[in-house]
């Protein structure tokens, strides 16, 4: 199977971490996104989105972070994605929560609006109502995954056991250490992040954001 990706990816990474915790070997083919290589033709015939990662297995296409880590699980019966139907349930909830609630307002809305030049807003005035939008949705997420969502009952988003959801969402929350979110006021938020992070696997797949997030540090942004 082939891994169209890029290392800082925050849509990559859960799927490198998946893969590398799991034992599957990938052909890795590195898609250069601050070069702009996803927007050239060879790669949009490929994957018309323009966007990193894409998986082929065959003549098998398939691209979004979380519906290939969906397909890999199964592919090996890992455990990660159990098969009850109201476990099965559950761990399809919270990557739907991670990939829409959170994902829309913390990571468009409060990282990349800061980050990333083509996503700021056309005037000072709609770039500051974007961001503090962005922050204020961000902290009702953040709450919701701290009291309800993990709270001082789980140490996974679905309970005791991780599963692909923990990976996904992990791979997104970690994106604002490079803007310097550090979680302090969601503290089951904190000890979930940690628990991840301890994976085997975490260190190696992450260094490329950890560079990035290097580069940044001591800039100005508005966080969480």
């Amino acid at each position: 199977m082939k891994l169209y990706y890029h290392p800082a990816s925050t849509a990559s990474r859960p799927v490198l971490l998946f893969a590398a915790e799991s034992g599957i070997e990938l052909d890795l083919k590195l898609v250069d996104i601050f070069k702009g290589e996803h927007m050239q033709p060879a790669y949009r015939a490929l994957n018309p989105n323009a966007l990193v990662p894409m998986l082929e297995d065959g003549d098998f296409r398939l691209t979004e972070s979380s519906a290939i880590l969906k397909y890999l699980a199964d592919k090996i019966d890992s455990p990660l994605y159990p098969k009850g139907l109201q476990q099965r349930a559950r761990v399809n909830e919270r990557m739907d929560w991670f990939n829409t609630q959170l994902s829309r307002d913390y990571c468009f809305g409060l990282v990349f609006a800061q980050l990333l030049p083509h996503h700021k807003r056309r005037s000072d005035e709609a770039q500051a109502g974007t961001v503090q939008w962005g922050q204020e949705r961000s902290k009702v997420w953040l709450q919701v995954l701290n009291d309800h969502i993990l709270g001082p009952g789980h140490n996974y988003v679905c309970g005791d056991a991780i599963s692909i959801a923990d990976h996904f969402g992990a791979g997104l929350l970690t994106l604002g250490e490079v803007i310097g979110c550090d979680f302090a006021a969601y503290p089951y938020v904190q000890g979930w992040l940690a628990r991840i992070k301890a994976l085997k696997s975490w260190k190696s797949v992450n260094a490329t954001l950890d560079g990035v997030t290097a580069a940044h540090k001591g800039e100005s942004f508005v966080t969480v």
